[in-house]
């Protein structure tokens, strides 16, 4: 279905029956499928919301608008269109740092949330050429194909999942492509997250070339009260893609300790030392060396 936010067509697909839904919010070049998987592994125990945010998946490009407080806003126009009275927020890298800033709003009838390789709320500065060969990395099924091995996974994905990548990166707008690199990236919404009052777990992948452990452990878990980190082992940063069963598993126990204060899992919070927080992307200096 679609839904309208600030005059612009939202997608979302809806799944299950439960009091409290997950809203889920992809990664850049990602789209609503990226929750796929997972939400097959959660076997209809919860609501699921997966979002196409806008630009993305079968949602409208608009011209302009791609800042994080625009997404944070067609997130909220998921919620209120859908009347959802009590849900988790659940946000992978890009949409991770969308679902932060949307939860230090303090909405109303927000649970929890859920930030899966997160983007840190803090700034990311790039090289000139580095922040050119993001806006370019998803020009072409080559350009994708060598971001997919080289940086976003630690391991291969099957066939079909690899080609639900190369496509859904291709079909994003150029605008959305570019607004990262360009523009959210740069934001800085740290003072903003200090706001956020509910519970908040952190799922980094051990082998995350992306969003580091260290630098999650540096720049986001100061900075939100009582966030717990866990790591999942052997994982890169398309850990819904690469470790959906996992992942899915953590959200049940996420979910159980909202309801019925379960354990939580062990933190991972001083597995990393946090002195080499300085943010490394592995995307190249040399455009044309790595076929981006």
């Amino acid at each position: 279905m679609h839904i309208q936010s600030n005059g612009i067509d939202i997608h979302l697909t809806q799944r299950g029956e439960s009091e409290l839904a997950l809203v889920f919010l992809h990664y850049w070049g990602g789209s609503s499928r990226t929750w796929g998987p997972v939400i097959d592994a959660l076997s209809g125990q919860f609501r699921t919301v997966a979002v196409d945010q806008r630009g993305w998946g079968a949602s409208q490009a608009s011209v302009q608008g791609y800042a994080i407080a625009d997404l944070a806003d067609d997130a909220q126009a998921v919620v209120d269109t859908l009347g959802l009275r009590r849900y988790v927020l659940v946000g992978h890298s890009m949409g991770g740092k969308v679902a932060q800033l949307l939860a230090a709003r303090r909405p109303h009838g927000l649970a929890g949330v859920v930030l899966v390789a997160p983007s840190p709320p803090t700034p990311t500065v790039l090289a000139d050429a580095q922040r050119a060969a993001m806006v370019c990395a998803y020009d072409s099924r080559e350009s994708i194909e060598w971001v997919l091995d080289n940086v976003l996974t630690a391991a291969p994905l099957s066939p079909a999942l690899r080609e639900q990548v190369i496509a859904d990166s291709l079909r994003g707008a150029p605008q959305a492509k570019a607004a990262w690199p360009n523009v959210i990236m740069l934001e800085d919404i740290a003072n903003d997250v200090a706001r956020i009052d509910v519970p908040v777990w952190v799922i980094a992948g051990e082998l995350d070339q992306v969003d580091r452990i260290e630098t999650l452990q540096a720049e986001l878990m100061p900075r939100i009260a009582g966030a717990r980190l866990q790591v999942l082992p052997g994982v890169g940063h398309l850990s819904p893609l690469e470790a959906p069963s996992a992942l899915a598993a953590t959200l049940r126990g996420f979910v159980d300790e909202l309801t019925n204060g379960a354990a939580a899992p062990e933190t991972a919070s001083q597995q990393r030392d946090p002195t080499a927080a300085r943010r490394r992307m592995p995307w190249p200096d040399d455009r044309e060396s790595a076929a981006l």
